[in-house]
């Protein structure tokens, strides 16, 4: 269907448009809308757990409220239900991009690893070990590499303490405060080549 609308009757159109909408508020139906709409979202997260956490994508760190449904000291499994902006947080103000508003898939997703898992040495396939073996195995490779190759002193006779072998890779979503652990225990044991993930 084609239109013939001149720019007049486009201006008379747009006005009459306005007029209905105001009276329409006027006698509070934006009210209503409003009030059903405060009535509704409450009761979706009535009985579940709120957790506060840091979105893991980029280096903004934005706060993310996590509402999870099953009560864990009943021994009950928790699953995630919604995920939104945490509006108290000062890096987003409760605003979140479309990665980190899609946050419940990837929590939920079922080809997400959820614990570490080792390829051994002539073996075709990875097996989960437990958190503990990682850590020890992780520590054990590092003071085995940097008691090899840690260079204490350059040419000319300066110490340097670099550790030139071994790269860290840090996390982008952390506060300024485990930032800076971090950088130190890095830099603290002579790492040189070190990274964090949101220039990745």
């Amino acid at each position: 269907m084609n239109v013939d609308l001149s720019r007049r009757g486009f201006l008379k159109l747009a006005g009459a448009g306005a007029v209905a909408a105001t009276s329409l508020g006027a006698m509070g139906f934006g009210e209503a809308e409003a009030a059903v709409m405060a009535y509704v979202r409450p009761n979706k997260l009535t009985a579940t757990t709120e957790t506060r956490n840091t979105c893991p994508y980029c280096s903004v760190a934005c706060g993310v409220i996590l509402y999870s449904k099953g009560d864990r000291t009943q021994g009950e499994v928790a699953e995630l239900i919604h995920v939104e902006g945490d509006a108290d947080h000062p890096t987003n103000r409760g605003t979140l991009c479309p990665k980190g508003s899609a946050l419940k898939d990837f929590v939920r997703s079922e080809t997400r690893l959820t614990e570490p898992k080792i390829r051994r040495p002539g073996s075709d396939r990875f097996e989960p070990i437990t958190w503990e073996e990682a850590l020890d195995r992780i520590a054990r490779a590092m003071k085995d590499d940097r008691d090899a190759n840690l260079v204490t002193v350059n040419d000319a006779g300066t110490p340097v303490n670099r550790w030139t072998t071994t790269g860290f890779l840090a996390a982008s979503a952390t506060t300024n405060e485990t930032a800076w652990a971090t950088f130190k225990v890095v830099r603290g044991i002579g790492i040189v080549g070190f990274d964090n993930q949101a220039r990745v």
